[in-house]
């Protein structure tokens, strides 16, 4: 379990977010076109995951911007952006934000991505969402960046994340 804040007020995780060194837990996720994909669906490279609550909320939708900016970096591998958001809401925002980059994935199928990964909200107001982190898994699925974003209402740190796949 890891402690977090949400505007300053303490939430929790289920676990712990996958520590750099460890392989990164296989997973079953949605796109938006309602197709199943996993770990090994994008592992021709490194993968950035960037995990947040939901869309609809200021941050998140900053990260994935930013991100999705930020994947023109990127030459081989792939930026998955993951939350508990339906995919129809993932491809109504990406389509009215022109997000094109990243590939977005929801877990809401999928629950138990957010205890195989340690990032689900426990308690709280927003509990049973995803805790913010971002990780970067090399193609053999070895964690080589792993950050849990200690306050939701922050963005996660975008150069450390870039430059662990150097």
């Amino acid at each position: 379990m890891a402690n977090i804040t949400l505007k300053g007020e303490p939430i929790h995780t289920a676990g712990s977010l996958p520590s750099t060194g460890n392989q990164a837990p296989d997973f079953t996720l949605t796109g938006t076109d309602l197709a199943e994909y996993n770990l090994s669906s994008f592992q021709s490279g490194n993968i950035v995951m960037n995990i947040f609550p939901s869309l609809d909320t200021s941050v998140c939708s900053a990260t994935v911007r930013e991100f999705n900016q930020r994947a023109a970096e990127i030459s081989k591998g792939s930026v998955l952006c993951i939350s508990m958001d339906l995919p129809f809401a993932q491809q109504r925002f990406c389509g009215a934000e022109g997000i094109e980059r990243v590939t977005m994935l929801s877990a809401f199928r999928h629950p138990e991505f957010g205890e195989a990964y340690g990032v689900k909200i426990t308690d709280g107001p927003i509990a049973g969402l995803l805790a913010r982190s971002v990780l970067v898994v090399d193609a053999n699925g070895t964690v080589k960046h792993s950050e849990l974003v200690p306050e939701i209402a922050q963005e996660p740190d975008y150069d450390a994340a870039l430059k662990s796949m150097a």
